[in-house]
């Protein structure tokens, strides 16, 4: 009977120590998830942080958006600001013209020659204030005629060659490279024979 016994003793002690192993496992499993547990967040603690970092960048996107609406309204003053205002040096450059013209108009006792003088140098102010402002005269007598720079108002019969300015009516002007104003002109035509 103790031979009997002997594999059954022998069977409990394997039990025993397996179970021993199993609960050495499994403490040893438990150890690693508690660890790995405290390393790695949960998700509610991962959701709270992509709430955080959510809101972050909503934040951030608003305040970039409202800053860009800022410029763009700066803008759009600037701009209005400019149309508005753009001749504003002109304009100030014009008003000694403006007192010139006003002064002679003062005097009460103004000869044909005073008028005169005063009017030649209300003319070189203005003048200067054209070349000042890149404002050039288009006088174009004895030029070929160009359309883009003149205004054909009659054809007269001319010993010039046909197509050519033979009198300037009223003087064009040219702001920078661009036409304010074209000049008039008589155009020459070939003579009848």
């Amino acid at each position: 009977m103790q031979e009997s016994n002997k594999p059954q003793a022998e069977e409990q002690e394997l039990i025993q120590v397996s179970g021993e192993t199993n609960e050495l496992t499994t403490a040893k499993d438990g150890d690693e998830a508690a660890s790995q547990s405290e390393m790695t967040p949960s998700l509610e603690q991962l959701l709270k942080e992509a709430e955080l970092r959510a809101a972050e960048h909503h934040d951030a996107w608003l305040r970039a958006k409202a800053e860009a609406d800022n410029i763009r309204k700066r803008a759009q003053s600037d701009i209005a600001n400019a149309h508005k205002y753009a001749i504003e040096k002109f304009s100030s450059e014009l008003l000694a013209v403006m007192d010139s013209l006003e002064a002679a108009l003062a005097v009460e006792n103004a000869t044909l020659e005073n008028f005169k003088n005063g009017v030649e140098l209300t003319h070189k102010q203005l003048v200067a204030v054209f070349e000042k402002f890149n404002i050039k005269v288009i006088n174009p007598v004895g030029e070929k005629f160009d359309p883009h720079l003149h205004q054909a108002m009659c054809m007269v019969e001319s010993e010039l060659a046909p197509n050519t300015v033979t009198q300037v009516l009223q003087r064009g002007y040219l702001l920078h490279d661009r036409v304010i104003r074209p000049a008039m002109v008589a155009v020459a035509k070939a003579k009848d024979a």
